[in-house]
């Protein structure tokens, strides 16, 4: 049965929303031979993880799907099971520098996934030149030129709450064309899509997971790792004491005592 409420009771829900404008995006965990075709083209490590995420100017965070599939038992009634998790594409739009180090992020990388003729990191066949005739495309090992460590942080003002995207095996698929003009003159912008294996929606670096953090938990205890036998209780005696039975306990951890048996009666 609905009910009237006051605009005081509402109003705290209506000003605490999220907003769109506030994220952060790091690109890591790119293969040593990648950053090195990289770097001989201009594109130096320190502007792809300092400079290039803030020259995102747009980007959407994650989703998946499941793909289900129908199945009739032997009275004819139809069921569905999900059997396979679908990843969206994720797109993000960046501005241009002036240098063009985003477009050339973006194309070499690109370029570097379909380098195995002219750029044979096996070191067996000879390289063939781009701009030869008989140059021919042939993929790179996937583990040259995906990314595991690239992270969206989206973020508040107040800078108290976060949640990471954190993506693995991701790579480009795919580089909208750059319109440019004679007409007035506007800020140069480029976008991309990328494809990854998977995400991981939490935090998932060493201190979240010794946290206990981590995956968006929100509890903030350390895991410990429990070796006292749950057949003997904990009991609380006096120093110099010495109990009849179960596992020694002074009065300072009765804290702990009472966090694992609860109150003592």
């Amino acid at each position: 049965m609905p009910y009237s409420r006051k605009i005081s009771d509402i109003k705290p829900l209506f000003t605490n929303v999220a907003q769109t404008s506030h994220y952060e995006v790091k690109f890591g965990g790119l293969s040593s031979e990648l950053l090195f075709y990289l770097s001989q083209r201009g594109v130096d490590a320190r502007f792809i993880y300092e400079d290039l995420g803030l020259l995102c100017s747009s980007t959407t965070l994650p989703t998946f799907s499941f793909a289900s599939g129908e199945v009739y038992n032997h009275i004819g009634v139809q069921e569905k099971f999900a059997h396979s998790k679908i990843y969206a594409p994720i797109n993000m739009e960046f501005y241009v520098d002036k240098k063009y180090k985003v477009i050339k992020f973006l194309e070499h990388w690109m370029e570097f996934m379909s380098s195995g003729s002219h750029n044979p990191i096996d070191g067996i066949s000879g390289p063939i030149n781009q701009g030869h005739d008989a140059y021919f495309v042939r993929m790179q090992y996937p583990s040259y030129y995906k990314s595991n460590f690239t992270t969206i942080t989206k973020f508040e003002r107040d800078y108290r709450r976060e949640l990471n995207y954190n993506f693995i095996g991701l790579f480009p698929i795919s580089v909208s064309s750059i319109p440019v003009s004679y007409s007035s003159s506007n800020v140069m912008t480029v976008s991309a899509s990328f494809q990854y294996e998977r995400y991981v929606c939490g935090k998932i670096s060493s201190l979240p997971i010794y946290q206990n953090t981590d995956n968006n938990k929100q509890s903030s205890t350390p895991k410990q790792s429990s070796t006292v036998d749950s057949s003997k209780r904990l009991i609380p005696r006096s120093p110099g004491s010495i109990p009849s039975n179960g596992v020694e306990l002074f009065p300072s951890d009765l804290t702990l005592y009472e966090s694992l048996y609860g109150k003592r009666q």
